[in-house]
């Protein structure tokens, strides 16, 4: 690093087993669709599961080491790593962006005009938008703006000397407090933001229950619950970052001249969260209502 500004990463095993779990799932998902559920469909997919739990804890462990406590990450692997987020957000854009063009293209192209005719398919009924889906909305921005509070708070975290604490100057001791103020306000909001991704995902599901139409249910319901599932797939994975990030902020992982990427990084991929919802909500739900 003296010579680059970059770290040499050591070797790890940590990406052939998020391969080898990644791969487990994805066999056990096809033996399902294709056979229905067997024991070795469950025992694939509990294994696959747990090595891919492990995984992502020990990896995270691992960044966080590098991170926070040893000090590899220069100015230069922030930067590397910030470009690395926000061209992996941009793979999801296009990720979505195919599940967009599967839904209107059933719904007002080719497929629309040769075989279905009418959208929503005849014997589909949609669900209303202004009710259960309506306040989904109203709850993924309103967290979007509670993780913006958080970032703030976190900044401002991030600027206040901690050693106030063990200084008898009066300036000093202000800074503390002022420090502790914002680490305050940040495990709030952050907090908040968690309990509202959690709300979202348990109103997703109660939708899904009390849907009339299922993913068999013609062009409509494979397009509908792929396209809404693999977002509320992603607000879980939001919601899990975000958890990380409130745990490494109580241990004062984002205090003084710390810097914050993991929380830069939750706080993108939470706000791509929220501006595909909006998608879905004004195009699956009320254009194709």
């Amino acid at each position: 690093m003296a010579r680059t500004g970059y770290q040499l990463v050591d070797i790890s095993p940590w990406p052939l087993s998020a391969s080898f779990a990644a791969l487990g799932l994805t066999t056990g998902m096809i033996s399902l669709f294709c056979e229905g559920m067997s024991n070795f469909v469950l025992v694939l997919a509990l294994s696959s599961f747990s090595l891919l739990v492990f995984t992502l804890v020990r990896w995270w462990g691992d960044v966080i080491l590098e991170s926070t406590f040893l000090g590899c990450y220069s100015s230069y692997v922030v930067r590397n790593l910030r470009c690395a987020m926000f061209l992996f957000i941009l793979s999801e854009v296009f990720f979505f962006v195919s599940f967009f063009w599967g839904f209107f293209n059933g719904s007002v192209g080719e497929l629309s005009m040769q075989g279905v005719g009418m959208w929503p398919p005849k014997g589909i009924n949609p669900i209303y938008p202004w009710r259960v889906p309506f306040l989904n909305t109203i709850v993924l921005l309103s967290s979007a703006l509670t993780v913006t509070w958080a970032h703030k708070a976190v900044s401002a975290h991030n600027m206040v000397d901690y050693s106030g604490l063990y200084l008898s100057l009066k300036g000093k001791t202000e800074s503390f407090s002022s420090s502790k103020y914002y680490q305050l306000h940040g495990l709030f909001s952050l907090g908040f933001t968690i309990l509202l991704g959690l709300f979202f995902t348990y109103l997703q599901a109660t939708e899904y229950y009390m849907a009339s139409f299922s993913i068999c249910d013609s062009i409509y319901g494979s397009t509908f619950f792929l396209l809404t599932g693999f977002h509320g797939m992603h607000v879980m994975v939001g919601t899990i970052f975000l958890i990380v990030c409130w745990f490494r902020l109580y241990l004062l992982h984002f205090s003084y001249q710390h810097h914050y990427f993991g929380l830069d990084a939750a706080v993108y991929y939470w706000h791509f969260v929220d501006v595909v919802w909006i998608g879905v909500f004004a195009s699956v739900y009320v254009w194709g209502y």
